[in-house]
């Protein structure tokens, strides 16, 4: 059985748990037989671990007692952390990482349990004891090392702009003068928007999704947020939605974690550090079809 749950707004330990269920043929599976993502060849890209000791991490040690790992995602963001609604099935870039993480710790896809957390609410989640790590699009920045750790970067993108595919006003954020600019609340790229630069109005939603609809339904002339979640909304709709001139700034992704779990962040830093392979078969499957380009990056030291 997959496990899924989502998690709003302050009462994120009080939510109860949704269990879906059907078997994700592309999950890592148990034993010797068992295996990550396959990416068009008969060859997994991992295996799940045996014998794991993972001394000093309270992270991992209640992964063992519980006998089974709880993720934080998104679920509305195609090619990075989506879950399709009438099967249940979460896919993407981030989802995978996140798989290929627990893999590496010594569980299967049947012990792992999604929680989908809005971005205002990650930090209190991890705090709070509601997640193992969390793997969704989550820039590291220095606000959030305050309350939390991070593993990585991942992955590197910048923020941009989503426009209907026949709007040419808008060529970048300096266009933005007049223009009603749609984000999420709590994400990195609202507040910059709202910091740098000059929209005649900046509304915010609690996913992306929303944005989307509003922009479809003219509502809203801009949706701002890193461009690698723009361009899953753009490979889905090419005809409707386009994204509009060039990043203009860099947003590193990271794993966020429990402050002060030091052994957990330079285990999955090392997981990245050596699994170049496994990265780069996971980007091929899900960002470059949709136009993205990008390297791995060196993780934080």
């Amino acid at each position: 059985m997959r496990k899924s749950r989502i998690l709003t707004g302050l009462g994120l330990a009080a939510v109860a748990m949704i269990t879906l269920a059907g078997c994700n043929s592309g999950s890592p599976s148990a034993g010797s037989g068992g295996g990550g993502e396959q990416t068009g060849g008969d060859e997994a890209l991992w295996e799940v671990a045996t014998e794991v000791d993972l001394e000093g991490s309270p992270t991992y040690d209640r992964m063992v007692e519980r006998d089974g790992v709880i993720v934080g995602v998104k679920n509305d963001q195609p090619g990075l952390g989506y879950e399709d609604a009438a099967s249940g099935e979460r896919t993407g870039f981030d989802v995978d990482i996140a798989r290929w993480i627990a893999a590496s710790l010594g569980f299967d896809e049947d012990q792992i349990e999604y929680v989908t957390i809005p971005s205002a609410n990650r930090e209190q989640a991890i705090v709070n004891g509601d997640i193992d790590y969390y793997v969704g699009t989550y820039s590291i920045t220095d606000a959030r090392k305050q309350q939390i750790d991070f593993a990585g970067p991942y992955f590197i993108t910048g923020q941009g702009l989503l426009v209907a595919a026949d709007d040419d006003s808008i060529n970048g954020p300096d266009d933005l003068e007049g223009k009603i600019v749609c984000s999420v609340t709590g994400s990195t790229p609202l507040q910059r928007i709202r910091d740098e630069y000059n929209p005649g109005d900046a509304v915010e939603y609690d996913t992306y999704s929303q944005c989307v609809e509003q922009l479809k339904a003219g509502s809203v002339d801009a949706i701002t947020t890193d461009e690698a979640i723009l361009a899953g909304y753009v490979a889905l709709e090419p005809d409707v939605l386009k994204i509009a001139g060039e990043p203009f700034s860099e947003e590193r992704y990271g794993v966020g974690l429990e402050k002060g779990d030091t052994a957990m962040k330079d285990y999955i830093n090392a997981l990245f550090t050596d699994g170049g392979d496994v990265w780069t078969a996971l980007f091929e499957q899900h960002l470059a079809p949709a136009g993205i380009e990008a390297e791995q990056p060196d993780v934080e030291q």
